[in-house]
């Protein structure tokens, strides 16, 4: 069959490159100059089903509510006028409750477990070269009583199959000797060996140039403008300069896919959260970091790209709104400094802000509304580069009519 995908950033292009491998033709729009030159572009980079816990706990009503208050808080909101935030939030404070956030996180780190097989599966079969670095990642505390604290938090995970490893001072600062000179800041930390780090644009773009090379037709600078349907199937998408049509269409549109949606009467619980990062030289300094980290009590990320430091933090519900000030990097600039002072050129960091797409249940939409040959792969929030592998092979599953490896309960459309 041949089936468009709306979207070039890590999802789509994995999505496309999942439909290849199932024998169809593809053809993928993308309308930036070049693929995954948006949240793609600069994220934590970070494969982690170690950190697969959602948002939507029992903790960020408060932390929400302070951060009207207090700057420097993890998760930051915004009020504004706009409906679709009321709403979305409504539908996030219902998803609080420590059941539902057990439940919704054990299954955000079973779609994350499979999604990094299905990676691996594609790294056997292609030679990618993307900055990979397979030594696992730190999460580390700076007082005992919040080591304690992750311990037993961790443990929802560890239940399921994560494997984790609890370490003292000691212990992080071997598995990591960058933090020697801040190490009377930490107490200890969880180390999950298996999680791993990578430049997702370098990615993206190398898997599209595989696509390429199996026949299919990336396009970019085709911003999509509307879609038109008839009775229960799209028959065409519309970018600014051609109509594309196709027998099958999958939405992987991220922050956008709500917008487009709804002008053909589909509702997606989709919002942007925004999401701040800095991507600094390594330069001549002697002690950059080389294993991928958080920093748990300030939620600051991060990892070393080859030449490269990428530190990210903070989630704020700002609308769709990318602008961004160098005070809104102080804070983690400084925590970056504390942490590795001899690690990176921190005077020629390029900033960078971007959207988040997130459900209320920190869970992707996958599959069907409305239109039988219109599918969904979108919303897959904070960590979309963990479980975007995953996603892509689940959406050609669902597809082609085979049962997925993974469940469908909570990610149905």
């Amino acid at each position: 069959m041949r089936i468009l995908v709306m979207g070039g950033g890590v999802v789509g292009v994995t999505t496309a490159y999942q439909l290849l491998q199932d024998g169809h033709e593809v053809v993928l729009l993308e309308k930036n100059k070049g693929v995954g030159e948006e949240t793609s572009w600069g994220n934590a980079g970070m494969i982690a089903p170690g950190h697969s816990f959602v948002w939507s706990s029992p903790k960020a009503p408060g932390i929400l509510l302070k951060s009207l208050f207090k700057k420097n808080q993890a998760l930051r909101f915004k009020p504004s006028a706009d409906p679709r935030l009321w709403t979305w939030s409504a539908r996030f404070l219902a998803e609080c409750t420590a059941a539902k956030a057990h439940v919704n996180t054990i299954r955000k780190h079973r779609l994350a477990t499979y999604s990094q097989q299905v990676l691996h599966q594609t790294l056997d079969a292609e030679s990618l070269d993307y900055d990979r670095n397979a030594r696992g990642i730190l999460y580390f505390y700076r007082d005992p009583a919040s080591l304690e604290a992750g311990v037993a938090h961790m443990q929802i995970l560890a239940d399921d199959g994560q494997r984790i490893e609890v370490l003292d001072r000691a212990g992080v600062l071997k598995l990591e000797p960058s933090l020697e000179s801040a190490g009377q800041k930490i107490a200890g930390g969880i180390y999950c060996p298996t999680d791993e780090t990578g430049d997702c644009n370098k990615f993206t773009r190398a898997l599209a140039a595989k696509c390429r090379e199996r026949g299919a037709e990336i396009v970019t600078d085709a911003e999509i403008t509307g879609i038109e349907t008839a009775g229960d199937q799209v028959m065409l998408v519309r970018t600014r300069t051609d109509g594309h049509k196709a027998d099958l269409y999958v939405m992987a549109l991220g922050c956008e896919s709500p917008n487009l949606a709804r002008r053909i009467g589909v509702g997606l619980p989709i919002y942007p959260v925004k999401g701040y990062s800095l991507t600094i030289p390594v330069g001549n300094h002697r002690a950059p970091p080389t294993v991928g980290a958080v920093d748990e009590n300030n939620l600051v990320a991060i990892s070393r790209f080859g030449d490269r430091v990428r530190v990210t933090a903070t989630a704020e519900f700002a609308g769709y709104d990318t602008s961004h000030k160098p005070s809104d990097f102080a804070f983690m600039t400084g925590v970056a400094k504390d942490l590795y002072p001899d690690g990176a050129d921190y005077d020629r960091a390029e900033m960078w802000a971007g959207l988040r797409p997130m459900t209320p249940t920190n869970l992707p939409v996958f599959g069907r509304k409305k239109y039988r040959n219109l599918w969904f792969n979108t919303g897959h929030g904070h960590i979309g580069w963990t479980m975007s592998h995953g996603s892509a092979r689940i959406t050609a599953d669902l597809i082609a009519g085979r049962t997925p490896a993974l469940p469908m309960d909570g990610l149905a459309a």
